[in-house]
């Protein structure tokens, strides 16, 4: 028995105790590669006996890929992406992929990091709204890796997309705000997304068509503590505020605090975007646009398989429609 506090068990070490050769523990764990089923069944028998694992780093400097998938995101805190990364890792792993998880909050940080996911030989990459920098994406499709990218809508050539469906979400909120009688409309969004623009283009068109127009606030940043101080900042701009539509839950739950303390008593409608668990708490209610996170992993894992089997097919890119959850809030 080998002492696994000592040493890696090694292909050599199977090699030597099933009496085959390397090449032939090399075609037992490779799929579809011809071995005996007398051989497999010697080199499996003395892998378990082993302990042993295969070196998957180590393949794929010699094959030239592996089954790492790069996953990018920014704002591990962010409810809405954690409730993203449980499907696509689970349709990652369906597909016998391992995501190698960067976060992309520290720009310093991101480029060096997204470069030496090349050093593992990344089967593809998948990058999530507001990170990371175009440019980056372009040089791993140079590389002939393929790149989805999940709410972010970009002229890139080669690189699939999938999205929410923003403008129709953002028409849906502001509709379900004129149900209400909401005359001087209000919009909080975040500059570093591209989802929030999309959003605060849409709802500031209906409202534009209804000769009304919208009071709005971007924020550097997301995040409960950013809706706050954004309400703060649309209130003193438009006292006679009386509806508001948030491009995110976090940035919807800080302004109706906000809200709440400078107007007791006096309930404002207000409408998120997201549908994160926090949305159907008690204190809040919050009437939201959900989005489909199963369908967006599985449709960003689908297309990155599709342009691993056809690197130079057409850009393709796809639409995930979202659903209006009316709560308390509007």
């Amino acid at each position: 028995m080998s002492d696994a506090k000592n040493h890696w068990v090694t292909a050599s070490d199977v090699a030597r105790l099933a009496g085959v050769s390397r090449s032939a523990v090399s075609r037992t764990f490779t799929p579809g590669a011809s071995v005996s089923a007398k051989t497999r069944q010697r080199v499996e028998a003395a892998a378990a006996e082993l302990g042993y694992q295969v070196n998957i780093i180590a393949r794929s400097m010699i094959t030239g890929s592996s089954n790492f998938i790069g996953l990018v995101t920014a704002g591990f805190d962010n409810p809405f992406r954690s409730k993203l990364l449980a499907p696509l890792v689970h349709h990652l792993a369906l597909q016998g992929f391992m995501p190698l998880l960067l976060n992309a909050d520290d720009p310093k940080q991101l480029a060096p990091r997204l470069r030496e996911l090349l050093s593992y030989h990344v089967a593809g990459v998948i990058l999530t709204s507001g990170a990371p920098p175009l440019s980056l994406a372009e040089e791993y499709l140079a590389r002939k890796i393929p790149v989805t990218l999940i709410n972010r809508q970009v002229e890139l050539s080669g690189a699939d997309q999938v999205y929410s469906d923003n403008h129709h979400g953002a028409g849906l909120a502001a509709r379900q705000l004129m149900q209400h009688r909401v005359t001087c409309p209000g919009f909080i969004g975040e500059s570093a997304s591209f989802s929030s623009q999309q959003r605060q283009l849409a709802f500031e068109s209906q409202f534009d068509a209804q000769r009304q127009p919208v009071t709005s606030v971007i924020c550097p940043h997301g995040g409960y503590q950013a809706g706050w101080d954004a309400a703060a900042a649309l209130l003193a701009q438009q006292p006679r505020l009386d509806g508001l539509f948030c491009a995110t839950d976090m940035l919807a739950m800080g302004a109706m605090d906000f809200m709440r303390q400078q107007r007791p008593g006096q309930p404002l409608p207000l409408v998120g975007f997201d549908d994160i668990p926090q949305a159907a708490f008690a204190p809040y209610q919050l009437t939201t646009l959900r989005q489909d996170t199963e369908a967006l992993a599985s449709t960003a894992v689908a297309l990155l398989i599709g342009r691993m089997r056809h690197f130079d097919q057409p850009a393709v890119r796809k639409s995930v429609p979202v659903e209006l959850i009316v709560r308390q809030s509007a």
